[in-house]
């Protein structure tokens, strides 16, 4: 059975859990050489430790069960994306309204500032340059077809 298989089929057990769970979502679903699965949820309000623990637990029933790996060995990792990774899905966009972005075009430019608005085309962020009296706040649009890839910066 091919990766790209045994992805789809893992996926639609995920699926299937999360029917039950509106307000958690997957995001990524990625399997190494070495049969060890990663799979990355999310929720609108956050992936809570006891959550990841539950849907692992659930999971690896499941995807014992169904005999996607025939030997039944592989290990299992169900976790949140974390900050370092970039935002993939539009929901991911709209639970991190109001924080600080940084989004690289496809023109490997970049530009840095709070994400305002996420609409099904496009983002909303508001940019500020220079400090004091000198800074100028500009509010840029940003379709999502010129974004190579958005990740929340944490300000300290």
């Amino acid at each position: 059975m091919s990766t790209q298989t045994q992805i789809e089929q893992i996926t639609g057990i995920i699926n299937v859990l999360l029917a039950t769970e509106p307000a958690f979502f997957c995001v990524a679903v990625n399997i190494k050489p070495t049969q060890n699965i990663k799979i990355f949820l999310d929720g609108d309000e956050g992936l809570p430790i006891e959550k990841c623990v539950y849907f692992n637990r659930k999971l690896y029933q499941h995807i014992s069960g169904a005999g996607i790996f025939p030997e039944g060995e592989f290990s299992l990792e169900v976790s949140s994306p974390g900050v370092s990774e970039p935002l993939k899905l539009h929901r991911q966009y709209v639970k991190n309204i109001g924080r600080n972005v940084e989004v690289v075009f496809t023109d490997n430019t970049i530009k840095e500032g709070v994400l305002l608005a996420v609409t099904e085309q496009d983002i909303l962020i508001e940019q500020t340059t220079g400090k004091g009296k000198k800074a100028i706040t500009q509010q840029i649009l940003i379709p999502f077809t010129n974004i190579k890839t958005t990740t929340v910066q944490i300000k300290f």
